[in-house]
């Protein structure tokens, strides 16, 4: 008897997933892929869509005639500020875009000129200016630069809706994509921006995120989720049971923190701090944070390294040393920081850093994981709310595993229950919890891994 799956297109930046989970979510196939990049119109790498649109379509067809899986239902999670423009028949008219093309300053700032200027303008969209980062800025560039294109333009996606397109033909937006930095959605109303409409810029009004459209391909029926944004879909597992209120840090190159429970407005301090809003699958703003924790620490690694002559491992085999601990908080009282600039917004490394206030590798690892420890608070305490009533925190990715890490960031919050969280695939997960909602009434319980971190 075939097994029924749920197939998750998994679709990052760099690597490309199809994970099949079973109706527990226990998954019970992984396949990776890589594609390589190609040149745009314009020469500037993006990805490969034709590989993509290929890979998705000859999957979904080996899928439905395996011998070994019943396959019921499709959902998509991919990488955001990424556009899909289609004609009047549905066709795409162009490639992918990268989110990293560069673009001439004067097409936003003719916008956020005539709404309020840009720190108003970003306040509202909850949406720093990051230029094609920004994905509505996409749009006007396109219509900026590339009239003539832009006048066959009958539909606009995000990159979940489109890849869920190519099997459904169904038109779709919907807020996790809408709200990630786009610049398009007015978060003092929760609705588009009035600039869209202003631009004469068609998009379709969002759908709830865990809407599906059935389709029939080879004999088989087929239930079809409308994509989700990684972002919003990784965070997704954590909503299930009653666990409280909590706050997610998503450790790696970059640290991005997310709580869905404060949805206070978006301050211009908080945009300056470099913080935003994404919007959950359950249609609340997400206000989050980041810093870039794990290019910090690789740096400070290196700095130790060539001058403690140790290689490039040494750091996993220091163990917590309360007594280290207790004698570098002395010597570094008050705001006086090592590696660091001095000075609650500072994130630059000292001009000289003199290595030899430290005796061991051991005594100068310390005192950079409090210091990123404290870069690390103090980007957490940007998105909590005056009346904060978080009760958990969840520690995931690579740093999770760095104990000196969890046990310094414990005793930053002494009021809050502090986790690491070993989820594999969470933002797959996400998207096969969203699209199980949907067509059974089964509640699997999940593991969060969850391992308390004391202080």
């Amino acid at each position: 008897m075939k097994e029924k799956v749920i197939a998750i297109f998994d679709v990052g930046k760099t690597n490309k997933k199809l994970l099949l989970f079973d109706y527990n979510l226990r998954l019970v196939s992984e396949i990776e892929t890589k594609f390589p990049e190609k040149l745009d119109d314009d020469g500037f790498e993006c990805d490969n869509i034709e590989l993509i649109e290929e890979w998705i379509k000859d999957s979904v067809s080996y899928l439905v005639h395996s011998e070994k899986y019943d396959i019921t239902a499709v959902n998509f999670a991919t990488y955001g500020a990424t556009i899909v423009y289609l004609d009047e028949k549905g066709r795409r008219l162009t490639p992918v875009y990268n989110y990293l093309k560069p673009i001439d300053d004067r097409i936003p700032e003719r916008i956020y000129r005539k709404y309020g200027g840009q720190d108003e303008f970003c306040r509202r969209t909850a949406s720093p200016a990051l230029g094609m980062l920004n994905s509505g800025i996409q749009m006007l560039w396109l219509k900026t630069i590339k009239t003539d294109t832009f006048s066959k333009v009958r539909y606009i996606l995000h990159f979940p809706q489109y890849v869920s397109y190519l099997l459904t033909g169904k038109i779709h937006s919907e807020h996790t994509s809408i709200g990630c930095h786009t610049g398009l959605w007015d978060f003092d109303n929760m609705k588009y921006h009035p600039w869209v409409a202003d631009q004469g810029i068609d998009l379709p009004n969002p759908s709830p995120v865990d809407t599906i459209n059935e389709v029939v391909i080879g004999d088989r029926k087929l239930k079809v989720g409308i994509g989700i944004h990684d972002s919003s879909s990784s965070l997704a597992p954590y909503f299930t049971g009653d666990r409280g209120k909590f706050l997610l840090i998503s450790t790696g190159t970059w640290c991005i923190n997310m709580n869905p429970y404060n949805h206070e407005k978006l301050t211009v301090e908080q945009l300056d701090r470099d913080c935003l809003c994404y919007i959950s699958v359950t249609r609340q703003p997400v206000k989050s944070s980041r810093l870039f924790l794990g290019n910090l620490h690789e740096t400070g690694i290196k700095l130790l390294n060539e001058h403690f002559g140790t290689t490039e491992d040494f750091y996993k085999n220091v163990k917590f040393d309360q007594d280290l601990i207790r004698m570098l908080k002395s010597r570094y009282s008050g705001d006086r920081r090592a590696f660091f600039n001095s000075g609650p917004e500072s994130r630059e490394f000292r001009e000289r850093i003199d290595l030899y206030d430290f005796k061991s590798f051991d005594e100068g690892y310390h005192q950079l994981m409090i210091e990123l420890c404290d870069l690390t608070s103090e980007s957490i305490k940007l998105i909590l709310p005056e009346k904060d009533d978080t009760e958990n925190l969840y520690i995931t990715g690579g740093f999770s595993k760095n104990r000196i890490f969890n046990r310094l960031l414990a005793r930053s919050f002494p009021t809050k229950k502090v986790y690491t969280s070993v989820i594999n695939n969470a933002t797959a997960l996400g998207a096969a919890i969203v699209i199980l909602n949907s067509i059974s009434d089964k509640k699997p319980v999940l593991s969060l891994g969850l391992t308390e971190c004391k202080a």
